[in-house]
């Protein structure tokens, strides 16, 4: 289903040709002037599609979010999905969530579900909730409002109704043609003005507008196509890349809340490694982020829609910074990991460090050699596991230290200066009672080894619970040092 392939592999171009190319029918093609900055003079094939072709089904919708648009539709608005879930309902894939777009002005959707809440200055949208999930519905008419206006040599599309008109000028105002398409489930038709289906097949991220003046527009447009060629396996259309890495020092201009959710999108959703890479790449990793390993094991356990929270990415580099600090024998590690994982007295977790087996991961530098006085000698494993905890809540606050990552990055005089802090002192402190701390004595005594391959409570993970976010952590760490055969 869908209609490309998606390839093994976590960096750009990992995406096969297309198992079939998907022909609008010749009565609903036409054109429209201007989708692309650098092809502006240009036609590019304005369509109608039938969602069918693409393998989409109503059932692959979640019901609440069927039953928004439902109400909506039953109160003679037009609605529809837009962006990244069209996007990712058409290559196959789990969207990370589904947005709405209504003909309603905002009032109107709060009259149609008064809980409700309308939030956001610059750019408002309706939070409709249903049960423990929330549905994001915006208006064609704010988005009118509030959006840019359309490029003057955009030309309105020769022969398009009103309707079609307000759905084109919605879509001149989207980041990326991928994201750019409309799908109405009612009728069962994707529309596509901009040529994000093209460029599905091609697998590009392209800008709508000319890349330099939509990253000036929006910086965090940088950030966010780095995620899209990251998760789907894209590479960056030649003008996007080189915007990349130009404007990349605008970043430090974000908020750094801002900067947060877009690192959380990429690194807690399933394609942590693929994001780091490609910051790597263009040059943003030493603006960002200190780090790109371990993260593989993380990706393994989460997805789009089974995604960790922030505190377990960030006791992740919390606790590579505590081991570049100070490499620690892979026992020890170990028995951080079974003492933070079970909770069992670290007399227990040495125990069982001691008896295991497994040849560690030699390939992983942060670790020193195995030592046999140390190995041999409980009372010395168990010091250097506080040890480790203590430094891992020295990391910790480290991350939110100003100083320090300005001192830190004086010595990569080729690395593009930073000191750059978007963690708060609240958020590391929940991280250093996260992962700092191992329990001496146990509650009880226990005769089994506790099992790493224990089921995950996603939504426990999700919400940042204390015990499955320590579980989840010691089960990548563990898995890192000892990976599987």
């Amino acid at each position: 289903m869908g209609i490309v392939q998606i390839g093994h592999c976590g960096c750009v171009g990992a995406i096969a040709a297309p198992r079939n190319v998907v022909k609008p029918r010749k009565e609903e093609s036409r054109d429209f002037s201007g989708a692309r900055g650098s092809n502006k003079d240009k036609s590019m094939p304005w369509k109608k599609l039938d969602a069918n072709e693409f393998g989409i089904q109503r059932s692959m919708i979640p019901d609440s979010t069927r039953m928004v648009l439902n109400k909506l539709k039953k109160k003679g608005f037009q609605v529809y999905l837009v962006g990244g879930c069209v996007r990712d309902l058409i290559l196959d894939r789990i969207p990370k969530d589904f947005d709405v777009i209504t003909t309603a002005e905002l009032k109107e959707v709060r009259k149609v579900f008064p809980g409700c809440q309308i939030v956001g200055r610059r750019f408002p949208i309706c939070h409709v909730y249903v049960d423990d999930i929330i549905i994001e519905v915006s208006s064609f008419s704010t988005s009118a409002r509030t959006g840019k206006a359309p490029n003057k040599s955009f030309r309105r599309p020769a022969g398009c109704d009103e309707r079609d008109y307000i759905r084109w000028k919605n879509c001149l105002q989207r980041d990326f043609t991928v994201n750019g398409l409309m799908f109405d489930p009612s009728e069962n038709v994707v529309y596509d003005y901009i040529g994000g289906v093209e460029d599905l097949r091609n697998s590009k991220v392209r800008t709508v507008s000319a890349a330099n003046l939509s990253f000036v527009e929006d910086t965090a447009r940088i950030l966010r196509a780095i995620r899209i060629a990251a998760r789907l396996g894209f590479s960056l259309t030649k003008d996007v890349a080189i915007s990349v890495k130009e404007l990349s020092s605008s970043l430090l201009r974000l908020d750094p809340s801002r900067i947060r959710m877009e690192i959380n999108y990429m690194l807690a959703y399933g394609s942590a490694e693929a994001s780091l890479r490609l910051l790597w790449r263009f040059g943003l990793m030493e603006i960002l982020l200190p780090i790109q390993s371990l993260f593989r094991n993380l990706d393994r356990l989460v997805a789009p829609d089974r995604p960790c929270s922030e505190f377990l990415w960030i006791g992740i580099l919390a606790f590579h910074k505590a081991l570049v600090d100070q490499p620690r024998d892979p026992t020890v590690v170990a028995s951080f990991c079974l003492a933070i994982y079970s909770e069992v007295s670290l007399s227990e977790a040495i125990a069982i460090a001691r008896s295991n087996s497994k040849q560690h991961n030699s390939h992983f530098q942060e670790l020193s050699s195995p030592e046999k006085d140390t190995a041999d000698s409980e009372s010395k494993i168990s010091q250097q596991v506080i040890k480790l905890a203590e430094s891992i809540r020295s990391a910790a606050r480290k991350l939110n230290n100003r100083d320090y990552i300005a001192n830190a990055m004086s010595k990569y005089p080729q690395a593009p200066g930073s000191d750059m802090v978007f963690l708060s002192r609240l958020m590391l402190e929940r991280v250093e009672k996260m992962f700092g701390n191992v329990r001496r004595k146990g509650n009880q005594e226990r005769d089994d080894v506790p099992s790493l391959e224990r089921r995950i409570n996603y939504k426990s993970l999700a919400l940042g619970d204390f015990h499955e976010t320590r579980r989840v952590f010691a089960r990548i760490v563990f898995d890192t040092i000892y990976p599987l055969a």
